[in-house]
C-alpha cells in the first residue's frame, strides 16, 4: 500500500463529464491498494469569472477580499468531486484548507504555507476515506483566507504531500509531461521521462509553465517524488527526483525554456557609489517587485548604467518608484523595454560539460539574434532577446543540443 497524492487542475475538472473521469480514477487508484488525498483546482475558467466580477467593482479590487471571492472556486469542485465518488458507493470527504489546517503568512494573492497539520487528513485517511482538499489556500494566524497564486494548487498538493510523507505526488493536467520545449513552438519537442528537481526548479523559474515553482522547491525539499501525467490519456508521465541514475542517454541540456512576461528597466547615469546599485534593489524589495536577470551596461570613474529585468506585471511600478527616487541616485533617468524574453537551456549535464554557453550562443548568433542581457547558473544559461526572436530562438536552441533525439 503507498500513500498518493493526487492534484487535478482545471481542465481536469471543468466539466461533470471531466470530474466523473476524475472519480473514476481516483476510485481505482484506491481499488489498487493505495491511500489516496485528492488536491483540486476550480473549474477551468471559474478563477478568471471571478477576477472579471471584482474588476467590475473596483479595477484594483482589496486583496484580502479577492482571496475570499476566488476561493470560493475549489469549494465547488471539491464538493462536486465528493458527491461523485458518494454516488458510486465509496466514502469520501470534501474539506476546505482551514478545515485541513494549512496555515500560511499573510501574503494576500501570493502567500506561502508555513505548516500543515495532519490530524484531520490522518483521520479520514485511517477511516479509508478518499479526501478531497481545496488547492490554492489557506489561513493566516489572524484566520483571514489566503491564495497561493497562479498555479498555487500545485503547491498545495506537494506541501500536503511532504506534511504526510506520501510516497508520490502526481499532478494530472492537460499535458502528459515535461518535455524538451515547449511542443507549441517546436513540434519535435521530445517528452521526458525523468528529470532531476534542480532541472526541473530551473527550467520552472525560466518560463516551463508545466509546474508552479514554490511546487518544485516544496518537492525538493521533502524530496517527495513528483510525477507529471496527463488527466486525459494518463500514463507514466515524467517522473522529477534526485536521482539522476534513473535518466537513460543523458543530454548536457534536458530543456530549452521561453518566457515572454519580462520587462528591461534601464537605469542610466547612476553615481558609480557601490551603495546605489544596493538602494535599487531595497527600492524595488520595498514594494515586493522581484529582479530578475541584472547587469551593468557601462561603467565610467563616475558614471554607471544598470539592466535588470522584472515580471511585466510590476514594470510600470517600477518606473514609477525608481523615477521617483532618481535624484538620490545622481540624477539617473529610467527606461522600460517591455516588448523582450528570455530564452534559457537547462541541463545537468553542465557541470561537466565545457563549451555548452559556446554552442548557446552561437545558436542564436547563426540566426542573427542579438543578446541584450546574460545570467547563468550551474546548470542553466539565460538570455534575454526581442521578443519578436523568442519562437526562432527556442527552435535554433532545440536543435542545436539535438534535443529531438534520444540518443
Amino acid at each position: 500500500m503507498a500513500l498518493i497524492v493526487q492534484k487535478f487542475g482545471g481542465t481536469s475538472v471543468g466539466s461533470v463529464e471531466r470530474i466523473e473521469a476524475v472519480a473514476e480514477h481516483v476510485i481505482k487508484t484506491q481499488q489498487q491498494g493505495h491511500q489516496v488525498v485528492v488536491v483540486l483546482s476550480a473549474m477551468s475558467g471559474e478563477t478568471n469569472r471571478l477576477i472579471s466580477l471584482a474588476q467590475q467593482i473596483d479595477a484594483r479590487p482589496s486583496s484580502r477580499e479577492l482571496d475570499v471571492l476566488i476561493t470560493t472556486g475549489e469549494q465547488v469542485s471539491i464538493a462536486l468531486l465528493a458527491m461523485t465518488i458518494i454516488k458510486r458507493g465509496h466514502s469520501a470527504v470534501s474539506l476546505l484548507a482551514d478545515q485541513v489546517g494549512i496555515k500560511t503568512d499573510n501574503m494576500f494573492s501570493k502567500a506561502r504555507i508555513t505548516e500543515i497539520d495532519t490530524t484531520r487528513l490522518k483521520q479520514e485517511l485511517e477511516h479509508n476515506r478518499i479526501t478531497i482538499i481545496a488547492g490554492f489556500q489557506g489561513r493566516d494566524e489572524e484566520g483571514n483566507i489566503t491564495t497561493l497564486g497562479r498555479g498555487g494548487t500545485d503547491t498545495s498538493a506537494v506541501e500536503i504531500a511532504g506534511a504526510l510523507q506520501a510516497d508520490e505526488c502526481q499532478i494530472y493536467t492537460d499535458v502528459d509531461g515535461v518535455y524538451t520545449t515547449d511542443p507549441r513552438i517546436e513540434p519535435n519537442a521530445r517528452r521526458l521521462s525523468h528529470i532531476t528537481f534542480p532541472e526541473m526548479l530551473e527550467l520552472a523559474s525560466v518560463g516551463a509553465k508545466v509546474l508552479q515553482i514554490r511546487s518544485v522547491e516544496a518537492a525538493g525539499r521533502y524530496n517527495v517524488p513528483l510525477r507529471v501525467l496527463s488527466s486525459f490519456s494518463p500514463d507514466n508521465g515524467t517522473l522529477i527526483s534526485y536521482e539522476e541514475g534513473k535518466m537513460k542517454n543523458t543530454k548536457v541540456v534536458s530543456g530549452v525554456a521561453s518566457v515572454k512576461d519580462e520587462a528591461l528597466i534601464l537605469v542610466n547615469n547612476v553615481d558609480a557609489k557601490p551603495s546605489n546599485l544596493a538602494n535599487i534593489l531595497s527600492l524595488l524589495g520595498e514594494h515586493n517587485i522581484e529582479v530578475d536577470m541584472i547587469n551593468h551596461l557601462n561603467h565610467s570613474e563616475k558614471k554607471i548604467d544598470y539592466a535588470f529585468t522584472v515580471h511585466t506585471n510590476d514594470c510600470i511600478l517600477a518606473e514609477e518608484v525608481l523615477a521617483q527616487h532618481a535624484q538620490n541616485l545622481g540624477g539617473a533617468t529610467v527606461e522600460v523595454n517591455a516588448n523582450v524574453a528570455k530564452i534559457s537551456a537547462v541541463g545537468i549535464g553542465m557541470k561537466s560539460h565545457s563549451g555548452v554557453a559556446g554552442l548557446f550562443f552561437m545558436a542564436l548568433a547563426e540566426e542573427n539574434i542579438h543578446t541584450l542581457l546574460v545570467s547563468t547558473s550551474e546548470i542553466k544559461i539565460s538570455a534575454l532577446v526581442e521578443e519578436k526572436y523568442l519562437e526562432l530562438a527556442v527552435r535554433a536552441l532545440h536543435a542545436k543540443f539535438e534535443l529531438e533525439s534520444t540518443e
